[in-house]
């Protein structure tokens, strides 16, 4: 755990406001673009953010004063910054990284969604031979570049992360880039509090809805009873009540702690980039936030995603996008007026928000709209069969708040192609009515899902809205009996058929959920994003510009169901905290499905490292690669994972103080 940071008392004595839109501190933090046709030259900005390129470079860890609230608190800064240097290279190089540790505690940098040798990925005691970087001591990172696209970098030790230790990398392509732009900038979302991250992770275990400044009020009982009558807001109570849940809770820590940054400025200055009319403009989005998952817009800027997690995607037009801890997309505008434009990101819970201005001069700064309204989850939400429910409310069987296990649940890591099905227990189990458990694919909402577009149509249609491809050019391979496979009917590409299962080890007071009807949401814009009139994009829009690289349908499946207990503040998979957890084996070169069924109200962004994670959306020519998959609360969701990196990888929740539980460790042999 970090000791940089020492709880402090006056803690929240500034304002909320003061906390959601910071202070400024000092002259505009101004990007002005990295021209590639000049290959990786780039101005420094004026506050101070670095951009080294080339092939060797010098990192030093060390504790740095910061004002981004108007109280100085020390940060862990790499190269004496936050966020650290943006690192550019070149697909092919191979690049040599000295990391000094100046700080009093152990340290180390994990290279985050970098296909590399376990030795080189950066965590302690999970990757092969690193123990962590200790205190005065140099450790010399090498490894060959064998990709390119947007990624960044941060400390894999305690919560470091959260006080600086991030920052971006950018690999240019060995090959022409298909992507074209005049200017390129990269946009470093964080969350900073002037708490030390040790009390904020005490806070949560104490008292978990510490930081929800969004609980119901009588004036939100009031307006349930005129909408719903007395008896519909009784029952609509009581199954909150008996679930002993929230339906506000959407994120764990909030703006009342947070100030959220753009490329380390706080919303009251914000980031500034230039740009001429005309040019195109690419974003380098990257998500390096400890806990905050931000809703992205540009008003009056179409954005046209081009990649996704450094993968080039076919292009697809958007007004709005989520990004969820830890990913990153790269988009392109093209600003038509010699105006400022608001790069606006609101926190998921709408508790605060980050900016910048895109801007033709720097005296010009964009007007900053209205945050959206605080979302509020719904039975969906919570992985319910609205279908089996009775709506009066009263109906609680697809909800299982058991406490006792069912007998012989089925292992994890059974394989698709056994089923085992002898193993799996279909005896009725508590509580009764259990809609949704046993359910193969026949089950889900297959017209919801049948909308995925084919990535085949209109593939140089840049411009071309998520709803606008051509349906009558949709992708007709099929299956053996002459049909196109459905999502969930067990295809590669398609993901699985499988039944939801859940464990004896899922049962217990440190499991508060269970989702027995969690349905594949490719196509769910999600919470706080639906209805609202803009284009949002989803999973379903993503399909890689390239083919397949490895077709195979998979050898075997794992669940893991993603749980917790959220009163507690206790997070596991399977219902297993990471301390009591066995390693997940894979053999080396085979093909796997990994399927996540959230048993949370929590989306969980989950990151494996050293393979891909090839996201099941419904084209299996062109699979769209992850290395972090965002789960929805009470969904779904399949990928495979090609076993081709020998060593010990980590593997877990990207969400910093869901982390600790949260977690497996994956060994490739």
């Amino acid at each position: 755990m970090s000791t940089i940071l020492t709880p402090h008392a006056g803690a929240f004595s500034p304002s909320r406001r003061r906390f959601v839109t910071g202070l400024a501190a000092g002259g505009a933090l101004l990007g002005l673009g990295i021209n590639p046709a000049t290959g990786r030259a780039a101005a420094t900005p004026a506050a101070g953010q670095q951009v080294l390129a080339g092939e060797r470079f010098h990192l030093t860890y060390s504790p740095t004063p910061v004002n981004l609230t108007g109280a100085e608190r020390q940060a862990t800064a790499i190269n004496g910054t936050v966020p650290a240097p943006v690192l550019r290279w070149r697909e092919g190089d191979t690049v040599t990284l000295k990391v000094t540790n100046h700080l009093a505690e152990d340290t180390s940098i994990h290279w985050h969604g970098l296909i590399l040798p376990s030795a080189q990925d950066g965590v302690p005691h999970i990757s092969d031979g690193f123990k962590g970087i200790p205190p005065g001591e140099t450790f010399t990172y090498r490894f060959p570049v064998k990709q390119s696209g947007t990624y960044w970098y941060h400390s894999h030790s305690g919560f470091q992360e959260q006080t600086g230790a991030y920052g971006a990398i950018i690999i240019d392509p060995a090959a022409p880039d298909p992507v074209a732009c005049d200017r390129d900038y990269a946009l470093v979302l964080s969350d900073w509090s002037d708490e030390d991250p040790n009390h904020i992770y005490a806070t949560l275990k104490k008292l978990s809805h510490y930081y929800n400044f969004r609980e119901r009020t009588i004036f939100d009982a009031l307006a349930e009873i005129r909408n719903k009558g007395w008896d519909g807001y009784r029952a609509e109570r009581a199954m909150w009540d008996t679930m002993r849940m929230s339906d506000r809770d959407i994120s764990d820590v909030t703006g009342y702690t947070y100030t959220f940054l753009m490329n380390g400025v706080p919303p009251a200055e914000g980031w500034k980039g230039l740009f001429r009319r005309g040019e195109r403009v690419r974003l380098r989005l990257i998500n390096a936030a400890a806990m905050t998952f931000f809703d992205l817009r540009i008003p009056g800027l179409d954005m046209t995603v081009v990649a996704a997690d450094g993968q080039n995607i076919e292009p697809v037009t958007v007004d709005e996008l989520r990004l969820g801890v830890a990913e990153t997309y790269d988009v392109i505008v093209r600003p038509k007026d010699d105006r400022p434009y608001t790069v606006f990101a609101q926190a998921i819970d709408r508790s605060g928000y980050a900016r910048g201005t895109l801007t033709p001069d720097l005296a010009l700064t964009g007007e900053v709209p209205a945050m959206d309204p605080a979302p509020i989850l719904s039975h969906g939400d919570m992985g319910m069969d609205m279908g089996a429910m009775d709506h009066s409310g009263h109906d609680m069987g697809p909800m299982d708040h058991s406490p006792s296990p069912p007998a012989n649940r089925a292992g994890e890591g059974n394989t698709h192609a056994g089923h085992d099905m002898a193993a799996m227990d279909h005896s009725p189990s508590p509580p009764a009515k259990r809609a949704g458990e046993g359910n193969t694919h026949a089950g889900h909402d297959m017209a919801a899902m049948e909308r995925s577009p084919s990535p085949l149509a209109g593939r140089a249609g840049e411009g071309k809205g998520h709803s606008g491809h051509d349906m009558g050019a949709m992708d007709q391979s099929s299956d053996a009996m002459g049909s196109k496979p459905a999502i969930g009917s067990g295809h590669a590409g398609y993901g699985s058929s499988r039944p939801i299962v859940h464990r004896d080890t899922e049962y217990g007071p440190h499991v508060d959920m269970r989702a027995d009807a969690p349905r594949y949401r490719l196509d769910d814009s999600g919470v706080g994003l639906r209805n609202n009139g803009r284009r949002v994009l989803t999973y379903a829009d993503l399909f890689n510009l390239y083919p397949t690289p490895d077709p195979r349908e998979p050898g075997r499946e794992i669940d893991l169901h993603l749980t917790g207990n959220m009163s507690r503040y206790m997070w596991s998979m399977n219902g297993i905290n990471f301390a009591d957890a066995d390693p997940l084996p894979l053999k080396f070169g085979e093909r796997v499905r990994i399927n996540l069924i959230n048993d949370t109200m929590m989306n969980h962004p989950i990151h494996l490292h050293g393979m891909w994670s090839d996201l099941e959306t419904g084209d299996p020519r062109r699979i769209p690669r992850k290395h972090t998959v965002i789960v929805q609360p009470g969904a779904r969701i399949s990928y495979l994972v090609t076993a081709d990196a020998m060593g010990g990888w980590a593997y877990h929740c990207h969400l910093l103080y869901h982390m600790p539980g949260m977690f497996r460790k994956v060994v490739v042999s």
